[in-house]
This record gives C-alpha cells, sequence and structure tokens, in this order.
C-alpha cells in the first residue's frame, strides 16, 4: 500500500481564532460528547493497565487481578451506566472493541437495543503498533460491528488513542468517516489521507477517567471539578463560537460505587444550563459534514 503521511502532512496548521465560526442549530453553544468506552482485556497478555501494581514491580502474567479489576466493570460498573442514560435519556458513543460483541454479548446487546452509536475501538484492547495485520484487524472489527449492530460504524477511536501513520488511511479504505485520535482543537477538522479525507472529532483526553484517575490518582469529586470547570469554559466561548466537549467513561472507572456520584451530578449540573446539545459522533459528523461537505 501507499505509505503513510505525518501528521503535518495530513493537516495544515490552522489558528482556531482565523476560521469563520460554525453554528449549531438553535444557535446552541456546546456540544457535550459522551463516549463510553467497552474493553476486551486478554487474560494470555498484559494487562492494559493496572490498579494493583505487581509485587516489586515485576509484571507478572496471568494478571488476574487486574483482569479482574476490569471484569467488574462488564459485569456491573456498565449497567450503572445504562441505567443513568437511560433515566437521562442519552444514547451516548459506545467506543467498543469488536471482541466485546463475542465475549460479553449481553453487555453489547444491551448499548445496541439501547439505541447507543457503535465506534470502532479495534478488535481487542491492545496498541495499534503491535498489531501484526492492522489492515485485518480493522476490516474484521468493522464487519464484526456491522454484522452485530446491522450497521457499519461510522467512526473510529484507536485503542489507548494509538494509531501509526498508515493508520488513517487503512480506516478510510474501510469506511470509517470520523476519528477521535486527534486531540488537537476544539472543532472538528479534516484531515488528508490517500483513500480520502477523514474528519476529526475533539476529544477532550485530559477529562478521560484514565488519565485522571489511573495516572495522575486524583481523588474522585476532582474529576467532576475538571470537567465542569472545562464545561463552563467552553460554554461561555461558546456564545461567540460553538464548541465540542467530550466526557470518555470507563465502566471499571467511572462506573465504580465511589465514583459514579460525581458522573450523575455533572449531567446534573449541566442541565442548568442553556444551549446544550448531547450529541453523539455520528450525529457531530452529520452536522459537520453537512457544513463542509467533506464526504458526499
Amino acid at each position: 500500500m501507499t505509505d503513510g503521511m505525518l501528521p503535518t502532512e495530513r493537516h495544515s496548521f490552522s489558528a482556531i481564532v482565523d476560521r469563520p465560526p460554525l453554528a449549531l442549530p438553535g444557535k446552541a453553544r456546546i456540544i457535550v460528547w459522551t463516549i463510553v468506552n467497552l474493553e476486551v482485556w486478554d487474560i494470555s497478555r498484559p494487562m492494559a493497565r493496572q490498579v494493583i501494581p505487581a509485587p516489586t514491580g515485576q509484571m507478572l502474567l496471568p494478571d488476574v487481578a487486574n483482569w479482574s479489576w476490569h471484569e467488574y466493570g462488564m459485569r456491573v460498573g456498565v449497567w450503572r451506566f445504562f441505567d443513568l442514560y437511560r433515566r437521562l435519556g442519552l444514547r451516548p458513543t459506545l467506543s467498543i472493541n469488536a471482541r466485546v460483541c463475542t465475549d460479553y454479548a449481553r453487555v453489547a446487546a444491551e448499548a445496541r437495543d439501547a439505541g447507543w452509536e457503535f465506534m470502532g475501538h479495534a478488535y481487542e484492547q491492545m496498541p495499534i503498533h503491535k498489531v501484526d495485520d492492522q489492515r485485518a484487524m480493522i476490516h474484521r472489527s468493522m464487519d464484526l460491528l456491522q454484522g452485530f449492530t446491522g450497521k457499519r460504524p461510522v467512526g473510529w477511536l484507536g485503542p489507548g488513542l494509538t494509531q501509526t501513520l498508515e493508520t488513517p488511511e487503512l480506516l478510510a479504505e474501510a469506511g470509517v468517516k470520523y476519528i477521535g485520535d486527534w486531540v488537537y482543537d476544539d472543532e472538528p477538522t479534516v484531515i488528508r489521507t490517500h483513500n480520502g479525507p477523514l474528519v476529526t472529532l475533539p476529544y477532550s483526553v485530559e477529562l478521560n477517567d484514565i488519565p485522571m484517575m489511573i495516572v495522575q490518582h486524583h481523588e474522585s469529586g476532582y474529576w467532576k471539578q475538571r470537567v465542569m470547570d472545562q464545561f463552563q469554559r467552553l460554554h461561555a466561548e461558546g456564545g461567540d463560537r460553538p464548541k465540542i466537549m467530550a466526557i470518555a467513561i470507563h465502566p471499571y472507572i467511572s462506573g465504580q460505587p465511589h465514583r459514579i456520584r460525581y458522573l450523575e451530578e455533572i449531567y446534573q449540573e449541566i442541565a442548568g444550563y442553556d444551549g446544550v446539545l448531547h450529541w453523539n459522533g455520528e450525529q457531530i459528523y452529520d452536522w459537520y459534514n453537512g457544513v463542509a461537505q467533506v464526504h458526499p
């Protein structure tokens, strides 16, 4: 295949203040994009992340303790999410390893039947750089999700936001229209690939519960404070040019009993503001594509 491009070859630098402002329906100020991440951690490999460090720092396999921590999210934590979004009447984006549809079919079916948007998130949770045949994995993932839901996903998020220089070409080839891996803007942008353009949607990486809770080790309540600080600033700026804020959560983290209240309180506080749209990734893409005419 044709070699990939450097990021700077895919999109020229663009200062946000130099672009004409976009306009949302009803003069809305901000889009809140909720993303629930569902993953499969293969017990035969090192775990994607750890809540309990290995004794003396030596990684051991199998890592049953950290595998079980993730498993809690699928058995218990995610059902708190389903209950919350059912009560709120929201249909989030589901960033999903395709293997979830086979290993955790009960969970995937609940999201499908609730009308959530399925977004490709590789076949299983491992860095794109470690996949032997990236093209085959992407097509396998997209085909499996299409077969499970009856609809081919239009979005993709790399596991751990990983991608190689060739990944955008392979995603465009597989029918992907938007990605969330480029966390460099508050507005959608368009990047070039040898197989046609891709739209990037703003993914607020510093609000993701992994860096906040597991990497930076903040107290649970501080996550809510950071989310609301970001929301309030973007909502204020949205009076001049609308913004997008992503809330990305994992059931084994934000679905824990000591954290779920803060997720609930975020939506309660956001509900007190006017001009807020709760859209999933496909809705954001459709709106932006209607304006920018990226894809026919």
